[in-house]
């Protein structure tokens, strides 16, 4: 994967407390880890449930590493960064 640029899609449902702390506990990853080198996209699957159907995504919250091949999923409320930079295949960088 290249670690130069990441591209992150997290689908939610609303404002439900699991997709606001989602949202929170991404946000100070991405502050953290992924400074300048990262695209969020969030899809709210109550406003898109058939984008979030054709892919793939039946819980949320889901973060979806799109820059990452194959595409790596995180169910939840990303509140283990160790989880996230697991997925991005960052563990043990320092960013």
């Amino acid at each position: 994967m290249n670690h130069d640029f990441v591209r992150l899609r997290l689908y939610v449902a609303g404002d439900s407390p699991n997709s606001q702390q989602a949202r929170k506990n991404l946000q100070a990853f991405c502050e953290k880890h992924l400074v300048g080198c990262h695209v969020l996209e969030i899809v709210d699957v109550l406003l898109s449930l058939e984008q979030a159907l054709e892919d793939g995504i039946l819980m949320t919250p889901a973060l979806v590493i799109l820059s990452a091949s194959p595409l790596r999923t995180v169910i939840g409320t990303l509140s283990d960064p160790q989880v996230v930079l697991n997925a991005l295949q960052l563990a043990g960088i320092e960013r």
